[in-house]
């Protein structure tokens, strides 16, 4: 049986995500590492503050806080944000930890004793205002490529073109806003993707082959294009310092490693940090080194622009160390989710960020909707409109009426426990079949990592019990037929627990909020295999039971206008 290692991309220091990031990398994960768990499967879930880089100096910086603390400050502000959503984690670490620091020092010495790091004299950018020279990230500008007026120097976000400072068009300090800017010659270390390049293809030929179309093709773009040299150091006081050892010059200028570098080397460290809380009992290597590793089956979920780092520059670090370094089964790459067509915005009160979205609203409202129109071919477009018509149908309608509905009549016809009524007949044989049949769709998708469909799959099996109450009528059996309502009830309440369980990638809260209902001494049941479902006789004659609040709330036309007057609305209309 394998393991399954998986990672999403690390969320960046510096503020709460929005909606977005959260479906662009973490939920997914989270809602297929729970899926795992429950099938009985050995998971790892990793991920981690990304805390190096430019940004993160420039907002402590704006925030009066030396970044150490502000890091520190922010990476448990993000994690109160991520418990909220319901991720389950194995281990939440920090780039900056001192196992990831050990890591990335130890996998650039292996990069140099194989010549694959090189030091080279380049031409950087200085600021006369600042009095320093300045990171890719530290200068802003129009972009060459599209004109997009607020480009970074490593990378355009508008068209996600990868760019030299150089190449912007009227640049500017981001710390200063100056543009007395000149370019000045300065020593930094390059990563020699050139000469790996050959390695990086042939590493995608053997496992690309089922990644999805979004993942592959930007790899191959960049291989098509040629692989660039990169320049893996930068002048900052925040980050993974170079090592004396091997560099003592540059060590001692206060070089440090681009945060592109040390970011993906940080799956490693978390996970060596995780081990680490429990030496005896854990062995981080087994997971990412040698033979130990052969069970693994990895895979990383990450929104696209985080996709050429991950599929070209780490596994050409990978490579290049020419150690057996764990390197991705399967990458799961995600379009962007915009609101109404555009960008999520703080500055200009447009979208929705996860702190907000808690305040508004339970988690598993917002965990089904994203995962449900989760962006995994092109971009989706949040609207509050759409959101509340999922919300509306979905879950209040489908799911949570289905629910109170049965409970409540059962309790005021029959009292505080499952009836027993007649055996089963032909409609409930009949229901069996087609709720194993969609289960098995639903495992199918899950499996595949093809969330919409896996959200479908679930909304069919829950709209399979209306269709089965509605045909059985048990408001109008019990008039002339009490067995006849109370096998119709108790068939129906069975339905209820198989989707507490078949639930809870989705919506744990509210799935947990199901199955308590029922008081079941030995329901230590993780997932129901496809003979279980068909009987629908998990929850016999007899069992005590309570009506749960109200699951779902509906959204009404005046929490559409508050939405709408707080984060934005179309700005089309």
């Amino acid at each position: 049986m394998a393991r399954h290692l998986i990672t999403s991309a690390l969320p960046y220091i510096n503020g709460i995500k929005h909606l977005g990031n959260m479906v662009g990398s973490m939920l997914p994960a989270d809602v297929y590492a729970r899926y795992l768990r429950q099938r009985g499967e050995n998971v790892l879930y990793i991920c981690a503050t990304d805390e190096h880089g430019t940004p993160a100096e420039l907002a402590a910086k704006e925030a009066g806080l030396p970044v150490a603390d502000f890091c520190a400050q922010q990476h448990d502000a993000q994690k109160a944000v991520y418990d909220g959503f319901g991720l389950r984690f194995d281990y939440f670490g920090r780039s900056s930890s001192p196992q990831n620091v050990e890591i990335t020092q130890r996998v650039a010495r292996s990069l140099k004793e194989n010549g694959f790091i090189e030091e080279r004299a380049i031409r950087q950018v200085y600021s006369l205002a600042d009095g320093r020279f300045l990171p890719d990230r530290y200068i802003v500008g129009t972009c060459p490529h599209c004109g997009y007026d607020k480009a970074r120097g490593d990378q355009c976000e508008n068209c996600t073109r990868v760019l030299d400072p150089t190449d912007l068009v009227d640049a500017r300090s981001a710390i200063s806003g100056s543009s007395e800017l000149e370019v000045r010659e300065t020593k930094h270390l390059f990563l020699l993707q050139s000469a790996l390049a050959g390695e990086v293809e042939a590493w995608i030929d053997e496992v690309g082959g089922d990644w999805p179309t979004l993942a592959s093709s930007i790899a191959r773009k960049w291989l098509t294009e040629g692989l660039q040299d990169r320049a893996i150091t930068r002048d900052l006081e925040w980050g993974v310092p170079v090592p004396a050892d091997a560099w003592p010059e540059l060590a001692a200028e206060g070089k440090v490693f681009y945060v592109w570098f040390d970011a993906p080397i940080e799956y490693i460290g978390a996970t060596k940090e995780w081990a680490d809380q429990d030496p005896a009992n854990r062995d981080w290597q087994s997971w990412w080194y040698g033979d130990a590793a052969s069970d693994v089956r990895y895979t990383e979920f990450m929104a696209k622009d985080n996709v050429p780092f991950h599929t070209v520059m780490f596994p050409a670090t990978q490579l290049g160390t020419r150690e057996p370094w764990k390197k991705v089964d399967y990458v799961k790459a995600f379009s962007w989710l915009t609101y109404y067509g555009g960008k999520f915005s703080t500055s200009q009160r447009r979208g929705v960020f996860t702190d907000a979205a808690l305040e508004l609203l339970p988690a598993d409202y917002w965990r089904y909707f994203l995962i449900s129109h989760a962006p995994e071919s092109d971009d989706t477009s949040f609207t509050w409109e759409l959101f509340s018509a999922t919300v509306n149908k979905d879950l209040a309608d489908t799911l949570g009426n289905f629910v109170n509905r049965v409970l409540s009549f059962s309790r005021k016809r029959f009292g505080d426990e499952v009836p027993a009524g007649a055996e089963a007949g032909d409609a409930e044989r009949k229901l069996g079949a087609e709720i194993s049949r969609l289960l098995g769709e639903y495992e199918q998708h899950m499996e595949s990592l093809q969330f919409r469909k896996a959200a479908q799959a679930l909304r069919a099996l829950w709209s399979a019990g209306n269709s089965y109450l509605e045909e059985k009528a048990p408001w109008l059996e019990i008039k002339t037929d009490q067995d006849a309502a109370a096998l119709t009830l108790r068939t129906a309440m069975n339905l209820i627990h198989l989707y507490s369980v078949v639930s809870e990638p989705f919506i744990p809260a509210s799935a947990q909020s199901m199955r308590q209902a029922f008081d079941l001494d030995d329901d230590t049941a993780t997932w129901v295999d496809h003979e279980a479902a068909a009987a629908l006789d998990a929850v016999p004659a007899g069992t005590p039971f309570t009506v749960p609040p109200v699951l779902f709330a509906k959204i009404t036309e005046d929490d559409l206008a508050a939405y709408r007057e707080r984060f934005g609305a179309d700005p089309a209309a």
